[in-house]
């Protein structure tokens, strides 16, 4: 495993959000974390990349205790982020987003040429402050910096939320060669389909617990299981 979460809890104050939370990603494999809005979804990702650090449980990341880790730690560790808002430097061109993200790690190191040539429309952005860009636009810089950053982990926040259908099969696209580049993902998703598609391992959350756990396709062939856990066809 590159990543196991074990028996976590977290807190905002003294306002519980995950309660005894587990999962465990395997290398080069994508896992979807799955539940509606509120579930404690993004609660774990905090807790994986130390934003908002557990009381309870612990979290391994390649065989290494980062539950106390800084966030810059865990990131030179080699554990992407694709958040949600995208978190660009809005003022800054792609091609300086770019620059200042990247970091050699003990896994694949990746250039700015490499990571652009997967979208190929970032070739021709490079200049353009990101203030300027398309929401799809800037979600294509957000994971091309994870991917400068040499990972052997990214953790994607919602990634298909507002983009249009044609971008959506573009971010598919990316972590399924990321896939075959041997870097995992760990996707948090709303949009239950778009996840279970390229998913090898899934889990459901509610209510900061996690009440189902196996394979994607187990999930994604069962309507009835579907129906029950997340309320979706």
């Amino acid at each position: 495993m590159i990543l196991e979460v074990d028996g976590v809890d977290t807190f905002y104050g003294e306002t519980q959000a995950l309660f005894g939370a587990s999962l465990a990603v395997e290398r080069a494999k994508v896992f979807a974390l799955l539940g509606p809005n509120g579930a404690g979804k993004t609660t774990m990702l905090r807790s994986i990349l130390g934003l908002t650090r557990p009381r309870r449980g612990t979290v391994t990341f390649d065989g290494r205790d980062v539950t106390r880790s800084a966030t810059h730690e865990i990131a030179q560790a080699g554990v992407g982020w694709v958040p949600d808002d995208r978190r660009l430097c809005p003022t800054l061109t792609v091609a300086r987003n770019l620059g200042i993200a990247q970091k050699r790690t003990r896994y694949r190191n990746w250039t700015i040429k490499e990571a652009c040539a997967i979208f190929s429309p970032l070739e021709y952005l490079m200049e353009r402050e990101c203030e300027n860009l398309s929401g799809g636009e800037m979600q294509m810089v957000a994971i091309a910096r994870a991917l400068v950053g040499s990972p052997g982990l990214v953790l994607f926040d919602e990634p298909s939320q507002g983009l249009a259908p044609k971008i959506v099969g573009d971010v598919l696209s990316t972590i399924m060669r990321m896939k075959q580049e041997g870097i995992a993902s760990l996707v948090v998703e709303q949009n239950a389909e778009i996840a279970l598609s390229v998913a090898d391992h899934a889990a459901v959350i509610d209510r900061g617990r996690i009440v189902w756990s196996g394979e994607a396709a187990i999930l994604r062939d069962d309507r009835a299981l579907r129906q029950r856990l997340l309320g979706v066809q």
